[in-house]
């Protein structure tokens, strides 16, 4: 009988990271915590499991299964989910707890969300996302200046400020467009505002977006998109609304009450932003409405203004690498809290900086000590200690019975720069030899006493 062998792989959508890549993206990380916790965020971990009844259906665009975009699984007779995202978590957590939380209440999330998307060029079905949100009572614009400011001084840590840019606009203005187009429904409303926010997608543009807000649009590959079913004189007015770029247009070309308090709330939040040192990297852009249900007035989408190439070496649309805005959060009783909040996808965001190569990265690389004497291995792990308890990074070889020159060859193929080597002689001397494993071959070895050990390795770390 064939024996069937199993073929090391990973499920579509997924990744492995390793390498440079993870250690920008560990650098990544390190700065946004940093900026988190500077402007006064406190961390939370939720649970990446939640009970499908709670996390809810926001997502998806399959009318027919709400959840299709959503890994849900039955335990024990009880429908459970892992998240899509780290707001429906935080919307939980707080429902349970907030009447022992600060209001208002201001956290910081980093974790893996896990979507059921179609896998694509640098599109995965499990992503790390950053998530800062402040929710409760405040002032929703001092909020999201705040917001804005957090990502700007993220940023501008690893980009010039002319490599970003933070769009913001505000969901009244549109929902007030639609009303005054006689838009009602609330599913067609909803089918509006996903087709405006696919506006700057790969393959949409303008004309995208009237398909969808027309019957249908059908894909390159013949997928079919149920549209919103739009008039032509709705559609229109819509179209023409997508290419108004600034606040005082705007205020000529549409007048109704709700777009005006719309307009009136990003006018507030300029004058804001013009307090700190990040109000010339916000624009106002009309298509930026955020596709998800929850949000309610200003919205957030930062984009990069660099070219960044996908596997193939084509230039592509990085596309939004840090979106949110306002949303409201019922609660048990009485009035709804204010939520606030943006997100920063730190895979899409660490894919597109190392196309920059500018950045520097520093792994530490431990140093190597070599077994020589089988006999002596105590004194090695004695060694061994004394470097690390000066907090310098190091490993034993882990079998003493292989060839000094197989373990030059394991230090070589870690890339570890200096090798630690203790024969007969130098323990008879008190003495070690450093090997520098990056130095010109002949000139790379020094013999040291062995109370010099820890001054001559800090001269090569």
């Amino acid at each position: 009988m064939k024996e069937n062998k199993l073929i090391p792989s990973l499920p579509k959508g997924f990744q492995n990271k390793w390498g440079n890549s993870l250690l920008l993206k560990k650098k990544l990380l390190e700065v946004i915590e940093k900026n988190f916790i500077k402007f006064g965020y406190s961390p939370l971990e939720t649970s990446p499991m939640q009970l499908s009844s709670i996390i809810g259906n926001s997502l998806s665009e399959d009318e027919e299964n709400p959840m299709s975009d959503i890994y849900t699984f039955s335990d024990e007779g009880t429908e459970v989910s892992l998240r899509y995202d780290l707001s429906q978590p935080l919307i939980n957590f707080y429902k349970q707890n907030y009447m022992n939380l600060p209001n208002p209440y201001k956290r910081y999330e980093i974790g893996n969300v896990f979507r059921r998307d179609k896998p694509g060029s640098n599109r995965y079905r499990s992503f790390g996302q950053c998530d800062v949100d402040i929710i409760g009572n405040f002032d929703k614009n001092q909020a999201n200046a705040d917001l804005c400011n957090i990502i700007g001084s993220i940023f501008t840590e690893f980009l010039k400020k002319s490599e970003f840019v933070i769009n913001v606009s505000n969901r009244k203005i549109v929902q007030g467009l639609m009303d005054q187009l006689k838009i009602v429904d609330q599913k067609q409303k909803q089918k509006v505002l996903r087709g405006i926010d696919k506006l700057d997608k790969p393959g949409f543009g303008l004309k995208g977006v009237k398909d969808l807000l027309g019957k249908e649009r059908v894909d390159q590959s013949g997928a079919i998109t149920k549209g919103a079913n739009l008039n032509d004189e709705q559609s229109s007015k819509i179209i023409e609304f997508l290419k108004i770029k600034d606040i005082k247009e705007l205020k000529k070309k549409i007048d109704n009450p709700l777009t005006n308090e719309g307009i009136k709330e990003l006018e507030d939040l300029f004058k804001i932003l013009s307090y700190g040192e990040y109000a010339d990297q916000v624009k106002f852009n009309s298509s930026i409405v955020r596709g998800m249900d929850m949000y309610t007035g200003n919205v957030i989408e930062t984009n990069l203004k660099f070219n960044v190439k996908n596997s193939k070496g084509k230039i592509i649309d990085a596309g939004a690498v840090c979106s949110g805005g306002e949303y409201l959060i019922t609660k048990f009783k009485g009035d709804p809290f204010l939520g606030c909040g943006v997100s920063i996808g730190s895979d899409r965001m660490s894919w597109a900086l190392s196309q920059k190569n500018n950045i520097e990265l520093e792994e530490k690389k431990p140093v190597l000590v070599c077994v020589m004497e089988d006999s002596k291995l105590n004194k090695y792990y004695e060694l061994l200690k004394v470097l690390r308890d000066n907090d310098i990074s190091s490993e034993i070889y882990l079998d003493s019975k292989k060839k000094l020159s197989k373990q030059l060859e394991y230090a070589s193929k870690k890339g570890l720069s200096l090798a630690i080597i203790c024969g007969e002689n130098e323990f008879k001397d008190n003495t070690v030899t450093l090997k520098n494993l990056q130095g010109v071959k002949g000139e790379n070895q020094i013999n040291i006493p062995r109370e010099n050990l820890i001054n001559e390795i800090k001269k090569f770390i």
